[in-house]
């Protein structure tokens, strides 16, 4: 699913976020990176999505050689990727079921199809009796529920999640992971980035660390 060999992302002010990565993630794996705040997870992740581009080195995603994507492909490729965000990213005026039938919307998807889709995923996460609420007025564990619900609405094979738990206590963080397993029992890969030990213990078929943009184990 993922193969990146020698990895290195430098930004314009000199800073080195990621030196030689070397990984290889399977398809159907529960994957975690697990390291400190700056330790280069975020930027890892983004480097997968094609968000951002690796200074040096080569990635494969899903057979596809991103160094050598042109950048008007890029957007079809992140149609067949989920990412889900520490602060959710949802948007304010949308209800539930806008915000997650949104990422549908901007693809021409038909309202039909939409509408289908949509309450599959809301009943995936729990909130199929949500779908009428705004974010404002939802708690952070049921927020994060409709981020994951949009990031899965197109049935992606790659899920690609940034410290989800991050904001979230215990008890709520449980029962996020315990949706993510669900996803990832359906048959999605799952790129998990946490600074979370006990998750990554509990949860991962595969852990990779990374400590000051360097992989450790």
């Amino acid at each position: 699913m993922i193969k990146i060999f020698h990895l290195t992302k430098i930004y314009p002010n000199k800073f080195t976020a990621l030196s030689d990565i070397t990984l290889e993630i399977d398809k159907g794996d529960f994957a975690f990176i697990n390291g400190q705040s700056g330790a280069g997870k975020t930027t890892l992740l983004k480097i997968i999505a094609a968000i951002e581009r690796a200074t040096q080195g080569e990635i494969i995603v899903k057979g596809i050689n991103l160094n050598k994507l042109r950048r008007s492909k890029i957007p079809y490729l992140r149609r067949s990727i989920g990412f889900v965000f520490q602060d959710f990213k949802l948007l304010p005026y949308k209800t539930a079921f806008e915000n997650v039938a949104f990422a549908l919307e901007v693809i021409g998807m038909s309202q039909r199809e939409i509408t289908k889709r949509v309450s599959n995923a809301l009943h995936l996460v729990g909130l199929e009796d949500r779908h009428n609420f705004y974010p404002l007025g939802m708690s952070g564990g049921e927020q994060q529920r409709i981020a994951i619900a949009r990031s899965i609405v197109n049935d992606p094979p790659l899920l690609l999640a940034d410290e989800p738990t991050g904001n979230l206590d215990a008890y709520i963080s449980s029962e996020i992971m315990n949706i993510f397993k669900n996803i990832n029992t359906r048959g999605t890969t799952i790129v998990f980035a946490t600074h979370n030990r006990e998750l990554a213990s509990r949860f991962s078929t595969k852990v990779i660390t990374l400590d000051q943009g360097r992989r450790v184990n």
